[in-house]
């Protein structure tokens, strides 16, 4: 019996990381999949006409379902393209970067909130420092921020996500933290990000 405790621990170590390799092989297919899907709503003629005539009132009427491909999450700092994807569910995080529902759209002026695996499409996340960029590109336009702020708050402070609090646009980018605990992880990471305003 003292022999086979340590071999049974050994293979239960061996399957935990093998089916950590698979979730993360899994979530490349997934996401690249998406990312395909979002490329090609981008620069679809159709939706360029769509939303070119009147900018401004599209995106205040923009709206999507969840689960749907609504855009790309550019970060140039770590040279990644992310899809997004309208939910925050976890067939939703599968796929990509999650759209949370009720907050806003880029360019509405208010707060947009977008979340993320630690593990999948924000394994680099940690890396990210104040002054870096994200860019946003919708069906409508294409939108850049730069990270102003971080904080770690617990994962049941839902205080972060609160767009009737903001009076101007924020980009609130949350995951969750610490980034490489083992299991559901305590606490999240978040980082709020301002639009590049355009120089007149």
């Amino acid at each position: 019996m003292k022999k086979i405790f340590p071999l049974l621990l050994i293979v239960g170590g061996g399957l935990l990381i093998l089916f950590s390799v698979w979730r993360i092989w899994q979530a490349d297919q997934l996401q690249k999949s998406a990312i395909q899907e979002a490329k090609e709503k981008l620069t679809s003629p159709i939706q360029k006409q769509e939303y070119s005539q009147e900018g401004e009132l599209a995106t205040v009427d923009f709206q999507a379902d969840q689960g749907d491909v609504i855009g790309i999450l550019k970060i140039p700092s770590l040279d990644r393209e992310l899809p997004i994807i309208a939910g925050v569910e976890e067939e939703d995080l599968e796929r990509g970067v999650g759209h949370y529902t009720g907050t806003s759209y880029p360019g509405q002026e208010s707060q947009v909130v977008l979340s993320g695996h630690r593990d999948t499409v924000f394994r680099q996340f940690g890396e990210l420092e104040i002054g870096d960029s994200f860019i946003v590109e919708m069906p409508y336009g294409s939108f850049e921020y730069t990270i102003q702020d971080s904080e770690i708050v617990p994962e049941d402070d839902l205080t972060v996500i609160n767009p009737d609090d903001y009076q101007e646009e924020m980009l609130t980018v949350t995951t969750c933290y610490p980034f490489h605990y083992i299991g559901n992880a305590p606490d999240r990471y978040i980082l709020y990000a301002a639009p590049v305003k355009d120089e007149e």
